[in-house]
């Protein structure tokens, strides 16, 4: 395993995918040590806070704060999915959900909506008081990755083969996130940290 020269933004574990050695990053073990300082950034919480507070002042002056919601978080799912390389809009997402037909292949909207329903499935289970944890992240991939796309790539399970973000393949990717063998030791360490 290379290690990065500073431990505290993790290591690089090398492994061999289709053939050619692939640098993949591990991230360092949380909670992070030495522990993180935010000690600098009071002016920067205040500053949100007085957004946060306009923000809410402004709710109230909106006639239907829940048609408001309804759009913003569609919109956001429209442009989440479209990091994924969905074609659909906000247009063609609201045309789907009253029956009518988008201008794009349904394909690509149905993507939209399984994020929509895989959003709201972590919202209420949370509300029910479920934690947050493996589970529960587990849950919310299978509702995403139903009747879509990647409905063949195991729902609900933690990868089991290397994936890679940007180029065409992982030896001159822009990023290779852990290999597959470290995937559970990462996400448990993330679990442990949430409930610390």
């Amino acid at each position: 395993m290379a290690t990065i020269p500073n431990p505290r933004i993790g290591s690089y574990a090398t492994s061999s995918v289709a053939g050619e050695t692939v640098r993949a990053y591990v991230p360092p073990p949380l909670p992070p040590l030495p522990a993180l300082r935010l000690d600098g950034l009071q002016s920067l919480l205040e500053t949100a806070n007085q957004s946060l507070g306009r923000l809410d002042g402004l709710a109230s002056l909106l006639p239907n704060l829940d048609l408001f919601i309804y759009a913003y978080v569609r919109k956001e799912a429209v442009l989440s999915s479209q990091i994924e390389g969905t074609q659909s809009s906000l247009s063609d997402l609201l045309l789907f959900e009253s029956g009518g037909a988008p201008g794009v292949p349904v394909q690509d909207v149905q993507e939209v909506s399984n994020y929509l329903a895989a959003l709201q499935h972590g919202l209420d289970r949370l509300r029910g008081g479920f934690p947050l944890s493996l589970r529960l992240i587990r849950e919310i991939h299978e509702v995403l990755l139903s009747d879509r796309r990647g409905s063949t790539k195991e729902p609900g399970e933690f990868r089991r083969s290397q994936n890679w973000i940007g180029g065409t393949r992982p030896g001159n990717a822009t990023f290779v996130p852990p290999p597959p063998e470290r995937v559970m030791e990462c996400m448990a360490a993330l679990e442990t940290f949430l409930h610390g």
